[in-house]
């Protein structure tokens, strides 16, 4: 078995206390954390598939199947002799997308459902003859039953029953295969000890279907109500250790097994978690205040509360990648003239390389590269961003003050859309790791600053089309700034990013805040 288990390395460490309460303070980014929570972060693994995205996938791919079976028999043995096929053009989609949504209503795509054929099997089966007697049953009232060929329909329902099960039987062998990789588990992190989270793991662990892979808890107390072991999992820290953490490896899904009424705590850790572009729920497995069902989502069959979701995930985040991928390319092919005679005079105007490269910061606190051209002279580039650039600051050079303000100069970081991918075309923008406001890090002036950073940053964004953009020397800008990035997250959409790559032109003329 691939997927790794916390226990099966406390037994090969023989490492069983972690000392929750005893860990560094906080300091920032590289925050010490117990050897255990080191080497589990540290441990190589395969990032997840999204359960979305597979039953996704599978809608489509029964959609296709489907849709293809019927045109080809409608080709090979209607086609020939038919002289009106607007009725199958019709039929053949319609029945096409109703298999799909007649297999939701049964729940034939969740992704337990799918992982084991035969207890579905009745049930796919039936919902199969339903739709085609269905179909049957609209050809009748319509009267346009003797449109269709009675042989291609019966040989469409077999066919298409075939391919179905066929295909069905392969994926539950596939969903099992990437099960036992732990490529469909969701690598969660509990907060919270005591006997709420023994029965929270012990209710987990119960049931086959969660799709949870724990990997540690974390709890700010430190004493008999919060043992070093907790269900068999080591406690790793505070849950300012599992910010680190969460930084440090691959997490999904945060669980709090604190009570609704512990409301103060609860905001506590809350207030240091929400930076993380991770999913937060709120156990109610042992909870006593019961809401309806509906206000539920379920982890198998535990009920929790949703708190926070990731943003841009799932769907959301191929759509963006693909409108970042094509509409980034296209814009590198047009303006490729332009960048190229912003290169020849950057090395006409002063000694030294073409491009800037400059450590920032990216998705999740990740360290990233980004490419500008130089605008500095060589030998006074602060790669660190130390010292903020101010009007007529001696260290631009002529050509570097014109390109600044026109911000020809971030044009390069297109490569970083198109080609590494670890930049989006509209985001929150990258600052470097040290710049300031009036002498002080981003971070230590704005409460929840690197809640900017639970999407990718991007070349242009919401901020800096509302006039946000340039010169950050006082608290207040860098304030506003943030502000607007964290609605740009709370409300992204494809059409917002469009409207933001319009404006971006037209807010490229107020150039009063650029140097």
């Amino acid at each position: 078995m691939s997927a790794f288990d916390v226990r099966d390395i406390i037994k090969a460490s023989g490492e069983t206390k972690t000392d929750g309460g005893g860990i560094a303070a906080m300091g920032g980014s590289n925050r010490p954390l117990h050897p255990l929570a080191e080497r589990i972060a540290a441990m190589p693994f395969r990032k997840s598939l999204s359960p979305v995205m597979v039953e996704g996938l599978v809608r489509l791919f029964d959609m296709a199947i489907v849709a293809i079976i019927g045109l080809a028999i409608f080709a090979v043995y209607v086609f020939p002799v038919v002289r009106y096929s607007q009725p199958y053009a019709i039929a053949i989609p319609v029945i096409s997308v109703s298999t799909v949504a007649i297999f939701q209503a049964l729940h034939l795509y969740h992704v337990g459902a799918m992982r084991s054929f035969a207890p579905q099997s009745l049930r796919l089966l039936a919902g199969w003859s339903a739709l085609f007697l269905a179909a049957i049953a609209a050809f009748f009232m319509l009267k346009v039953g003797e449109e269709f060929s009675r042989v291609w329909l019966v040989s469409w329902y077999v066919a298409g029953l075939v391919a179905i099960i066929l295909s069905r039987i392969a994926l539950s062998f596939m969903l099992r295969a990437l099960t036992r990789s732990g490529r469909l588990e969701r690598r969660t992190a509990i907060v919270g000890g005591g006997e709420a989270g023994i029965g929270l793991i012990e209710a987990l662990e119960g049931q086959h279907e969660s799709g949870v892979r724990i990997v540690g808890v974390f709890d700010d107390r430190n004493d008999d109500r919060s043992p070093d072991t907790v269900g068999g999992y080591p406690k790793l820290g505070t849950v300012e250790d599992l910010v680190e953490f969460a930084r440090r490896t691959h997490l999904d899904l945060v669980i709090f097994t604190l009570p609704i009424s512990a409301e103060s705590r609860l905001l506590h850790m809350l207030r240091k978690l929400w930076v993380l572009p991770i999913d937060i729920r709120l156990s109610a497995h042992m909870s006593k205040l019961r809401f309806r069902p509906h206000s539920y989502s379920y982890i198998g069959a535990v009920p929790v509360l949703d708190v926070f979701d990731k943003p841009i995930a799932d769907w959301d985040m191929v759509i963006k990648m693909v409108f970042d991928r094509v509409v980034g390319t296209l814009a590198l092919i047009a303006l490729s003239p332009v960048m190229l005679i912003t290169a020849i005079a950057v090395k006409l105007d002063s000694k030294g390389p073409v491009f800037f490269r400059q450590k920032r910061y990216g998705f999740n606190n990740e360290m990233i590269e980004v490419f500008k051209f130089r605008s500095m002279y060589t030998d006074q580039s602060d790669a660190t961003a130390a010292k903020l650039v101010t009007k007529g600051d001696p260290r631009v050079t002529r050509v570097g003050r014109f390109i600044r303000k026109t911000s020809i100069d971030e044009l390069p970081q297109l490569f970083n859309v198109v080609f590494s991918g670890n930049l989006s075309l509209v985001g929150p923008r990258p600052h470097a790791a040290h710049a300031k406001a009036q002498e002080q890090l981003y971070d230590q002036v704005v409460d929840g600053y690197f809640a900017r950073h639970k999407v990718k940053p991007g070349i242009t964004g919401w901020a800096q089309v509302n006039g946000w953009r340039g010169e950050t020397d006082t608290e207040d800008k860098i304030q506003r700034r943030v502000e607007h990035d964290l609605y740009y997250i709370e409300n992204w959409s494809v059409l917002f990013d469009l409207y933001i790559l319009i404006m971006t032109p037209v807010s490229l003329l107020k150039t009063e805040n650029a140097y």
